[in-house]
Order: structure tokens, then sequence, then C-alpha cells
């Protein structure tokens, strides 16, 4: 089975440290090594934009996809911050997601909990808009 990413003209991606850009056309990438470092750089968050606590979970995440963080190590960061997330966070669209996070962390697969996190990001501006006003 493996990680199959479907990327747009032009769309880059890091894959176990070398930057692929693709062509012209729409394309499916199969992955197929078990363990590759995998990062969309669309989906790449810069270090001066960790700026909340969904933000600065979902940044650990890509520091293991993108080979930086050690994946032993950076478990227990992960499964704390969603613990701390899932305070604040309590409907249950988010619950879903983050128990969806949760569960592939613990399965090693990076990928699909980065991508749960990002689906809550909209949310969590938001909530932070809302308490500023």
């Amino acid at each position: 089975s493996g990680l199959v990413l479907k990327l747009a003209p032009k769309e880059r991606v890091l894959i176990n440290g070398a930057v692929i850009e693709n062509g012209d056309r729409r394309s499916r990438l199969a992955i197929m090594t078990p363990n590759a470092h995998v990062l969309r750089l669309r989906d790449a968050i810069h270090p001066e934009d960790v700026n909340s606590p969904l933000r600065r979970v979902c940044y650990i995440a890509q520091l293991v996809l993108s080979g930086d963080a050690d994946a032993g190590e950076a478990r227990l960061q992960l499964l704390r911050g969603i613990e701390q997330l899932s305070q604040a966070l309590t409907d249950a669209d988010s619950r879903a997601q983050l128990a969806a996070a949760t569960g592939a962390v613990r399965d090693g697969q990076h990928y699909q909990a980065l991508k749960a996190l990002r689906a809550l990001l909209p949310r969590e501006e938001r909530l932070l808009a809302a308490s500023r006003a």
C-alpha cells in the first residue's frame, strides 16, 4: 500500500531530505518505503509561524516528517500536546480529529497525524480570534 500523494502541477514535496517538484500536470506518487520522511512543502509551517498550541504540535510532527526529529523522542511530546489540545477543543468533530491524530502517532504514521491536526487549524484560529475580541 504505502503513502499516496496527489500532487498539483509544480507542487513540491520533501522526501528523505530531497525537494522534489512535480511537473506541469497533476500526478500521483506512491511512497513504498516504510518510514520514509515525507512532507508536502505547501503544508510546512515555518518556525516563525509556530505561535499557537496547535501549530506547536503540528510543527513537532513536521520535524519528524522532515527527518529533523527522532520519531521516538517526538512521540511523547506529540501525545502530550494532543492531550492538552483536547482540553480546549471539546466539540465532537475536534475530538474525532484529535483521536485520529493520537492513533496515527501511536502507529508511527506522522503524516496522517499532521493531516488530522492541520484540519483543526481554522477552528483554532477562530477560537483565538474570539478570545482576543
